[in-house]
């Protein structure tokens, strides 16, 4: 007896075989087909019952959603849609699963809406959608660890409460351990952080690029993947407060490098789940063009889910900076007749998601990399450029998404960084380690962040960044 998952047996060749599966039931037709799926594929395994040898109470508990255990001979199907089934000998009830109870939830048989699927999130990973997003989720994830390691960066867990905040924007959850009915205040009427759990003012972090920074300028390469916060109340689709970053640093390393890196990096991952994931982006794909169906033309994906996948690893990210940017969106068809909702009029404009997909998806018709942005709308850390008005950061911008990735060359350069701090008053003394770096060695580095939702919102396909994570967490909400 092969003890394996549904997965394996349906890979197999070992006919004639005998196998022992656990699953769950998504269907049982005509008291004699089970379909069993284990999670650990789309596709389902029929298990096909001789009823006339089975006890009819242990029947009548083979309802969609209960947990069964099978054991039988592997077979040729004799029907069409599978290549092989069980031929079960045993069957045994695991945890049963009321249909009553089943009708009012998402695991009844019928076609739910995504919306419907993220009020019961404890469930849904149990419906083919959302199988398949997850186990793409998780090959992407594997798929990030292995190429950084395979190109000799070290993994560095960066802290999650912080007393910095990296982005400077002030959008953060605040972590106390105080008794919220009874605050302690300084005379001036202000709270009294010194009594805090921490002694000072902490939340929960931003980005872990500060502190990847210092380890980077010791290591040489480093890269962090873990949570990040952001306390931005924007309840839209593209926007999480609890959110997942990957973020390499590299030091003796300029613009054109991380631009390199970062372009190299996605590919790998993307190629990857190409080779890995086929049936669940099949799948993806299918439900999409589906889906797509019943949309206006316009509003069509302008190519399959695989084949957009392709585009991406076939073609060079091009290339362009921020100024030829401002100017191709201001000659723009869509500027010139204000169809913009924020119409770009001078240099210096902070680029919106409208923007940024234009020059992806109409004008170059590829990903993009933005580089030398005005130094006003970018973060105190990015290193200046000679012209005193840019710095050296970059943007990709990719279909269907805007930015994936943010990144820049680094500011090495203790007076200039210090001077920025002081100019977007940023308190030097709270940041005092990592100016002192600029001291001890300094260099050229770089880095960027990829947000992994918004990775795996291209890979998937999916339009809502909420169904791509398990438990999303946004303003008004965290449920379970």
């Amino acid at each position: 007896m092969i003890k394996a998952g549904v997965k394996e047996i349906l890979e197999s060749g070992d006919l004639l075989k005998e196998f022992e599966c656990k699953g769950w039931v998504r269907s049982f037709r005509s008291n004699r087909f089970i379909a069993l799926n284990d999670g650990s594929c789309v596709e389902n395994l029929q298990c096909v019952v001789d009823f006339e040898n089975f006890d009819q109470t242990i029947l009548n508990q083979v309802n969609v959603g209960a947990a069964v255990l099978v054991q039988g001979t592997l077979k040729e199907s004799e029907g069409s849609g599978q290549r092989v089934e069980i031929e079960v000998e045993k069957l045994s009830i695991l945890g049963e699963a009321n249909p009553e109870d089943v009708r009012k939830t998402i695991l009844s048989p019928k076609r739910h809406s995504l919306e419907k699927l993220r009020e019961q999130a404890h469930l849904r990973v149990r419906t083919n959608t959302f199988g398949a997003i997850m186990r793409v989720r998780s090959k992407l994830s594997f798929a990030v660890h292995q190429y950084f390691n395979s190109k000799g960066f070290n993994h560095v867990h960066t802290p999650i409460i912080t007393g910095s905040d990296a982005e400077g924007a002030g959008e953060t959850f605040k972590v106390t351990n105080f008794n919220l009915d009874e605050i302690p205040k300084n005379d001036d009427g202000n709270v009294n952080f010194k009594e805090d759990f921490f002694g000072k003012e902490t939340n929960l972090s931003v980005s872990g690029q500060l502190e990847a920074e210092t380890y980077a300028l010791g290591l040489s390469k480093v890269y962090t993947f873990g949570p990040t916060f952001r306390a931005e109340n924007s309840n839209t689709s593209r926007h999480l407060a609890e959110f997942w970053m990957i973020e390499p640093e590299v030091a003796f390393c300029e613009l054109d490098g991380n631009m390199d890196l970062a372009e190299d990096f996605i590919k790998y991952v993307l190629d990857y789940i190409q080779k890995e994931c086929n049936s669940d982006l099949a799948f993806l794909e299918n439900r999409l063009l589906q889906e797509d169906k019943n949309k206006p033309q316009a509003e069509r994906a302008p190519m399959p889910l695989r084949e957009k996948i392709d585009f991406v690893l076939k073609n060079n990210f091009k290339r362009v900076s921020y100024t030829e940017a401002i100017e191709i969106l201001k000659n723009s068809k869509p500027n010139k007749k204000k169809k913009f909702q924020y119409p770009i009029e001078d240099w210096g404009a902070d680029l919106q998601s409208e923007h940024e997909r234009f020059l992806v998806e109409k004008h170059f018709k590829c990903p993009v990399i933005l580089f030398d942005y005005p130094t006003n709308i970018k973060a105190f850390y990015m290193r200046l450029n000679e012209d005193g008005k840019t710095v050296r950061a970059m943007d990709i911008l990719f279909p269907g998404i805007g930015e994936i990735v943010g990144g820049s060359q680094r500011e090495e350069r203790y007076d200039v960084l210090l001077e920025k701090m002081k100019a977007l008053h940023i308190d030097p003394e709270e940041l005092w380690w990592y100016l002192e770096t600029r001291k001890f060695g300094t260099c050229k580095h770089s880095g960027f962040g990829l947000g992994f939702e918004r990775l795996v919102l291209f890979a998937t396909g999916m339009s809502n960044i909420r169904d791509v994570i398990p438990y999303p967490r946004t303003p008004q909400n965290a449920e379970f």
